[in-house]
């Protein structure tokens, strides 16, 4: 999965640090993750779910709230409302970019964020919240002790998840304020919310209280014992897997079509990805397919290698002239397959009279019925009557030439 890191302006002009993960094939669908209070776009759960995404041709942009891991600002002067703010930044960089989000995907106060901004987001179709609380003043209980602090100071240092940080009397004041019912009800997307029961710092029952809130469609699906960061592989695998596939119901996800095929007659092999191997291959106007080399050799291994072609020709030939003949002959063959495999050999090794290698095709032929051995032994030399063996054994003539502009 090829991730890009990027940056773009926040709401204010600091700048924000993302990371934005692409799928190796064609780019179906962009989805925007909100990270957790006070992690990063890095945590273990945003990484998973965004490789499995992009797996399905999802392109994820994750990042940094202000103040945050690699982005620039103050962590004290942020609230809820600038958090939103950073969310419509975000929106507006992959709108620049051609690549305008139709996925929102938040965890814990991310969650309640991509709820408020989705309700002012046209193009959104589908949003997840993972771990959400219903009212976004529950952040607070994290720094409870210090709030009387805050209050009268207007700033105060809290350790969050073993790390020191500074929360301003704004963000207080602003999260408590914060109302998401109105937004959950004008939500014109498709909503996804998924929960732990056992979560102990965001309750089950604002899981339940956001799924009243709004309206069809929406669904709730469990996150059983998994922790509120989703910190278990499994957990967040699991949760990955449920996304994608909930996800693919409310976002257009059909593959590009096609190039326009090739004229009857020609086969054409078209570039669809110049950073690899990948090819469109068109057989005359209706018959397409992909070809590409495996991994360990710079391919993306999306399509069979130009020698595995060769090889499927020559099994699908040979299957077709043995079928053919038992056909004409009412022979009982019930089914043929037919596995081929190439090397290159010793010239010798193929009964030539050279020294340098060729290539060595073997066939083996499966043959299945109540055949008896003569009509078993026909049929294996009926095989090499397959006009591809036949072309493969004699000797080619190729000729190239440059096509016109």
């Amino acid at each position: 999965m090829p991730t890009d890191r990027v940056t773009f302006p926040s709401h204010t002009g600091d700048t924000l640090a993302a990371r934005l993960d692409l799928p190796d094939g064609p780019h179906l669908a962009t989805a925007l993750f909100a990270h957790c209070f006070s992690c990063s776009k890095d945590i273990p759960a945003a990484r998973r779910i965004a490789s499995r995404l992009a797996a399905m041709g999802i392109a994820v942009l994750r990042f940094d709230f202000t103040g945050l891991g690699h982005s620039q600002g103050e962590f004290q002067n942020t609230t809820f409302t600038s958090n939103v703010d950073d969310l419509h930044a975000a929106s507006a960089y992959l709108a620049d970019r051609g690549m305008a989000p139709s996925l929102l995907i938040g965890h814990s106060l991310g969650g309640a964020a991509v709820l408020k901004a989705a309700a002012e987001m046209a193009h959104i179709k589908a949003v997840v919240t993972l771990g959400a609380p219903f009212d976004p003043g529950h952040v607070t209980h994290n720094f409870a002790d210090a709030l009387e602090e805050i209050r009268e100071k207007g700033v105060a240092p809290v350790n969050l998840g073993g790390r020191p940080f500074h929360i301003g009397k704004e963000f207080v004041e602003d999260v408590e304020a914060a109302q998401l019912a109105p937004a959950i009800a004008n939500l014109k997307a498709a909503l996804l919310v998924m929960h732990a029961p056992r979560d102990a710092v965001v309750g089950v029952e604002n899981a339940t209280q956001i799924f009243i809130a709004a309206k069809h469609p929406k669904s709730f699906v469990t996150l059983d014992n998994a922790d509120h960061l989703i910190t278990a592989a499994e957990d967040a695998e699991y949760a990955a897997e449920v996304i994608a596939a909930w996800s693919g119901r409310y976002l257009s996800l059909s593959p590009p079509a096609p190039p326009i095929g090739a004229p009857e007659g020609i086969v054409r092999a078209s570039e669809a990805d110049a950073k690899g191997f990948l090819q469109d291959i068109q057989s005359g106007p209706d018959h397409h397919t992909i070809a590409d080399e495996p991994e360990a050799y710079g391919g993306t291994n999306r399509g069979m290698s130009p020698y595995g072609f060769l090889s499927a020709g020559l099994a699908a030939c040979t299957s077709m002239t043995i079928r053919m003949y038992a056909r004409r002959k009412g022979w009982p063959l019930t089914h043929v397959f037919v596995d081929v495999t190439h090397d290159k050999v010793h010239a010798q090794d193929a009964g030539t009279n050279t020294t340098m290698k060729v290539d060595g095709f073997h066939r083996a032929i499966h043959l299945e019925g109540p055949l008896d051995d003569d009509q078993r032994a026909r049929l294996l030399e009926i095989a090499d009557k397959c006009p591809v063996h036949k072309t493969l054994e004699a000797s080619s003539h190729i000729t190239t030439d440059l096509a016109p502009r």
